[in-house]
């Protein structure tokens, strides 16, 4: 089966699939996605504000003659979970309770 990308697909069947896929609900890293309402069921990732927070500390520390090859690197600390249970209605998917409660954020 090919791979279903926006652009070109592998294997030659993603003309095929395009259709399928955007029928096709998402679960993904991008917060936003929860929020579309349309197409995301679940999005799980790294919280913005901290790593723009984190990015600005970075900018500082260069400003003030840091050289940037001797600042370490720096992975999120810090993840956020959306669930649309709008979404997951319209599926008919029942989302788990635990998974609920260790949601940042239910869109109901």
């Amino acid at each position: 089966m090919g791979t279903v990308t926006k652009g070109r697909s592998r294997g030659g069947k993603g003309a095929k699939l395009w259709p399928i896929a955007r029928l096709v609900h998402e679960v993904g890293s991008d917060l936003e996605i929860a929020d579309i309402g349309v197409f995301g069921l679940l999005s799980y990732g790294p919280d913005p504000v901290d790593t723009v927070r984190r990015a600005a500390s970075y900018v500082d520390r260069i400003l003030r003659d840091e050289k940037p090859g001797d600042l370490p690197v720096q992975f999120p600390t810090k993840f956020e979970m959306v669930v649309n249970r709008k979404t997951a209605t319209a599926l008919g998917l029942a989302i788990p309770l635990s998974i609920l409660l260790r949601a940042d954020e239910v869109i109901e």
